[in-house]
């Protein structure tokens, strides 16, 4: 990485800012989506064999996504709030897994940017990133095949047979305290001459509010549990 991309956070590279303990008042725009929620009109369209139905599959799904926040996270003087969550699919009234996935929303006040992992057990892994306001209630992330910053990376089966060559997601909170995404994976396939484009779709009702982070709790009741905190006390131990 060029050293150009750091400019922005000073000549400083190791010291850690302090930041607010209580991660779901410093979320931004990711700050509707924390809680435990359970959408029920998924939709699917995936790649099947080109020989039936055009080679396209559509799908129903029932999600469960929890969403829960994490005690600040540091890289030297950058600073992140997030969430950490998984999301389990089933088609419905079936208990076999259509989809899991797990991994990290992240947001960074000081560059208004949003950060997604994504990590699904097939063996595949992805980063990506955008920008939106504090206050936005709809934002899109996207990553790229080969790039080095926000990136995907997949198992070698996967690679050659269905490469994804980039990803989207929007994400739309709505007013009444539901929210949704609509998620784009474009696919090269060696059976077809055009990409496929994966998509994906669901709206979210809330069963459950957030727990909050352990730092945030340990505030209420007047302990401090940060690990900063823990690695200064260990330095006077003999």
């Amino acid at each position: 990485m060029s050293m150009t991309r750091l400019t922005r956070y000073g000549d400083d590279l190791y010291t850690e800012p302090d930041g607010d303990p209580d991660t779901l008042s410093n979320l931004g725009p990711l700050t509707g989506l924390a809680g435990v929620w359970r959408g029920a009109g998924g939709a699917d369209q995936h790649p099947i064999d080109p020989g039936t139905d055009d080679g396209i599959e559509h799908n129903d799904f029932v999600e469960h996504m929890e969403l829960q926040p994490i005690d600040r996270q540091t890289n030297g003087p950058q600073l992140f709030f997030g969430l950490r969550y998984h999301t389990h699919i089933v088609k419905p009234g079936e208990v076999e897994t259509f989809h899991d996935q797990v991994g990290y929303w992240l947001w960074e006040p000081a560059t208004s940017t949003v950060t997604l992992t994504l990590g699904i057990p097939r063996g595949q892994v992805l980063l990506a990133g955008g920008t939106a306001d504090a206050d936005a209630t709809s934002f899109e992330v996207r990553a790229a095949v080969g790039s080095e910053v926000y990136g995907i990376l997949s198992n070698p089966f996967l690679d050659q047979a269905f490469r994804t060559l980039s990803y989207r997601m929007v994400i739309t909170v709505h007013p009444d305290g539901t929210w949704s995404y609509e998620e784009e994976g474009v696919l090269a396939i060696p059976d077809r001459d055009e990409p496929f484009s994966h998509i994906d779709r669901n709206t979210f009702t809330r069963i459950a509010p957030p727990t909050p982070n352990p730092l945030a709790r340990a505030a209420a009741v007047g302990g401090s549990l940060g690990i900063g905190n823990l690695r200064s006390e260990s330095r006077t131990l003999p």
